[in-house]
């Protein structure tokens, strides 16, 4: 939602997208506060994964610098897309695997697969965390209050990450990032204890929805 009401607020595609992977810096706070009970549950999965993210975020920021802009906007819609049928589907997808409950998963798939969602995150971060909590649902733990807890920090990190290099090379619109940021703190903080009290199938819908939604966005006008 946060990268379309920038541009609907008349801020230009490049500066918009910066500005909303610099103000995801702010989730995690709130997130780190609200999601204590699921994080320390997933600890070790957070801490294999952070590296991953670093990584992966720095090189789609670097590629973001180097590539002309749009280079990634045809595609941008079908990967959202993918990552809400996968939001859908997960219980489907769990079976086939073998597995219904669960944490763990292979762990080549998990890295590459949540590697390959944090360059594009540092690329452009719109859609990420549909996608990035589709990876984890599938591949890290299936429980959604434990997965978006995994996911908000891993954004928060991606955010970081993100804006250590615009920051220092790119103008950053501060006037945009602050509100903005403001208003992610308090999602972040209240988000997980709704997460913690919702059905789960209500959650991945209400998410994938939104992918929907984001993807035809995106789609209508490509960035």
């Amino acid at each position: 939602m946060s990268y379309p009401a920038l541009l609907a607020v008349g801020i230009p595609p490049l500066p918009a997208n910066i500005a909303n992977l610099v103000a995801g810096v702010a989730i995690a706070p709130g997130a780190a506060l609200s999601s204590r009970r699921e994080l320390a549950e997933t600890r070790s999965s957070l801490i294999r994964l952070l590296p991953v993210v670093v990584v992966g975020t720095l090189l789609g920021a670097g590629l973001l610098l180097v590539t002309p802009p749009g280079v990634f906007a045809k595609v941008v819609p079908y990967l959202v897309i993918t990552g809400s049928v996968v939001l859908v589907l997960q219980p489907a997808l769990l079976k086939l695997r073998g597995r219904e409950d669960g944490e763990g998963g292979s762990a080549i798939p998990m890295v590459l697969l949540v590697g390959a969602v944090s360059v594009y995150g540092g690329y452009f971060g719109a859609g990420s965390g549909v996608m990035l909590l589709a990876v984890l649902l599938l591949l890290v733990d299936s429980r959604v209050s434990s997965a978006n807890a995994i996911k908000n920090m891993l954004l928060s990190v991606m955010s970081l990450a993100a804006a250590t290099v615009f920051v220092a090379i790119q103008p950053v619109p501060w006037s945009a990032v602050l509100p903005l940021a403001g208003g992610l703190l308090v999602g972040s903080s209240l988000g997980p204890i709704i997460v913690r009290h919702l059905p789960p199938s209500l959650v991945r819908w209400i998410a994938a929805s939104f992918g929907f939604l984001l993807a035809v966005y995106l789609w209508l006008r490509p960035g």
